[in-house]
């Protein structure tokens, strides 16, 4: 995304929560993302959950992740990406 945008889409709100989360979102990309939230109901809700699932569990440390789990959730990534 450039500073030049007008606005983000869902799917880019839907990469950048992190870094919204974060805090690390450069400051125009932060107004746009917060602009986007105060028009869209499900991304408000997307953000709201992201939030809620990093309450309830925490960090988890990659080691602490067993090998067949990470595989399986790569994978899945892989696959969300291809579509």
């Amino acid at each position: 995304m450039t500073e030049s945008d007008e606005r983000i889409t869902c799917q880019e709100l839907t990469e950048l929560t992190n870094d919204y989360i974060e805090g690390t979102l450069p400051s125009h990309e932060m107004a746009l993302f917060e602009q986007h939230l105060n028009f869209c109901d499900g991304c408000d809700w997307y953000v709201d959950q992201m939030r809620a699932t990093i309450a309830t569990v925490g960090r988890i440390e990659p080691e602490e992740v067993p090998p067949d789990i990470r595989d399986k959730l790569l994978a899945a990534f892989r696959d969300r990406n291809r579509s």
